[in-house]
């Protein structure tokens, strides 16, 4: 007979858990912000701490410069976190130094309104605000919950689950329009059929795209209707339906509040002579900070002195201090950080630069490139290039302007996304309006130009111009 016996052990697991310091999180934060909202936080903190001074530049210690002047630049901050590298139109202006922002709020500010009105936690209020700054110009996200879980950690030092992220995310989605904040195009289309339920029968618009969205998307419409056991013209009238949805929610709700133009500070000044190229910081507004000698010199004194409350002063003296120091070091850090990185860019776009500006001589570049050049994690370039800008002899350029994937060449090279985009439109430009060119014929003339692309693939970085198809260009 088998004997029973039983057996207890013991096992010890490791685990790491993600600390921050609170200099860590001020470097981190003030590294997200721009020229003039960094300006902005210096003045605010020497206004904050009197142990902090600063020394005004020399171009601003008199008082010919009405203040006025000084604080004529508004602030422009990105609404995504994670840029989309891939999405800058290439054919706008890159000498223009203005940019679109809403007439009397902005696209985030409508969501930010709907927020206020509900009955939130602080924590799923900070939440609900970082998942509306992390929305893409379409008003989509697609920045994973578990990035925004770590970021929320590293910005904000709240620790949500994935659970509670998710929860306020489905509140944000309650928001009109519909389809807003949505994680894919599906979902996006879910969203809207769902709140038009209650209106109207959407139940076979709902397993449309909920179990045939493969077949919708390539357009096999002449099988749906069997395999969802309907008429051919119920399928129709859903399929109608469905197309007239919007995959771009956020993009109306832009149009809706309405435009108009804003200045641009760039943050970098880059300087082209021959084959050289000199980057800068612009900084020149931005006082030298220093700790206060008079601080310091009370703090020796009252170190000294064995009365209860001068050590009590002391102490006072010495954290006002210390986080003097602090944001000195802060601010240093965060200006070495912006150096080293635009430098690696400057390094690996060279020929664009010492080319005038030739985007046919921007090569393949991801975050990943700059973060290995510049020894830094990829979230750290990713947080220097949103929102940042450079001043070039010939224009202003977005940092993610730099960045774009590769397409394959026929001889096994590899171009960027951007001169393949720029190729399509001027093929377009050019074409027979009275025989435009199909999808099949752009390929074609895409691989006499060395780039080899399926049809699939044409057509996708066509629609991604918003170009209509052949027959829809015909005039």
């Amino acid at each position: 007979m088998k004997k029973n016996t039983f057996s207890q052990s013991q096992q010890q697991q490791q685990t790491q858990t993600l600390s921050l310091s609170p200099q860590q999180v001020l470097v981190a934060r003030l590294l997200e912000l721009t020229t003039i909202e960094v300006e902005d936080r210096v003045r605010g903190e020497v206004m904050d701490n009197p142990a902090l001074e600063a020394l005004e530049p020399e171009h601003l210690a008199t008082d010919s410069i009405p203040a006025d002047e000084l604080n004529s630049a508004d602030d422009y901050r990105s609404a995504d976190d994670i840029p989309d590298y891939n999405g800058w139109d290439y054919r706008a202006g890159t000498t223009e130094v203005d940019i679109p922002v809403s007439d009397a709020q902005s696209f985030g500010d409508t969501l930010l309104e709907q927020l206020g009105e509900l009955t939130l936690t602080p924590q799923q209020r900070i939440i609900g605000e970082y998942i509306i700054g992390s929305l893409d110009d379409d008003g989509l996200l697609h920045k994973p919950l578990l990035e925004i879980e770590d970021e929320l950690l590293l910005y904000a030092s709240i620790a949500p689950s994935q659970q509670d992220i998710e929860a306020v995310l489905k509140m944000i989605q309650s928001f009109e329009p519909a389809g807003i904040a949505a994680r894919s195009l599906q979902e996006c289309l879910l969203l809207q059929v769902e709140r038009e339920e209650a209106r109207r029968n959407l139940a076979l618009h709902k397993r449309i795209l909920t179990n045939f969205y493969d077949d919708f998307t390539k357009r096999r419409w002449d099988v749906l209707p069997s395999k969802l056991g309907v008429s051919e013209q119920e399928c129709r009238d859903a399929i109608a339906d469905i197309v007239r949805l919007n995959p771009r929610p956020g993009a109306a709700l832009a149009e809706s509040v309405g435009v108009n133009h804003q200045q641009i500070v760039p943050d970098f000044n880059i300087d082209v002579q021959g084959d050289e190229v000199t980057v800068s910081l612009n900084n020149h507004y931005l006082p030298t900070l220093r700790v206060s000698g008079e601080y310091e010199q009370m703090l020796a004194e009252q170190a000294k002195s064995d009365n209860p409350d001068h050590r009590a002063a002391a102490l006072f003296l010495k954290q006002k201090i210390d986080a003097a120091k602090g944001f000195i070091s802060a601010v240093k850090q965060r200006e070495d950080t912006l150096m080293r990185t635009m430098t690696a860019i400057v390094d690996a776009q060279k020929p664009f630069f010492v080319g005038g500006g030739d985007e046919a001589l921007l090569t393949p570049m991801i975050l990943d490139d700059v973060a290995k050049k510049a020894g830094y994690d990829i979230s750290t370039v990713s947080r220097v290039s949103n929102s940042k800008y450079a001043q070039l002899p010939w224009g202003i350029y977005p940092l993610k302007y730099f960045f774009s994937d590769g397409v394959a060449t026929a001889d096994g090279g590899e171009r960027s996304v951007r001169e393949l985009l720029r190729t399509i439109q001027e093929l377009i430009d050019d074409e027979d309006k009275q025989a435009p060119l199909t999808d099949t014929e752009l390929m074609e003339q895409l691989a006499a130009r060395g780039f080899s692309l399926a049809r699939r693939t044409v057509a996708k970085y066509r629609e991604q111009l918003h170009i209509p198809v052949a027959r829809l260009r015909r005039g």
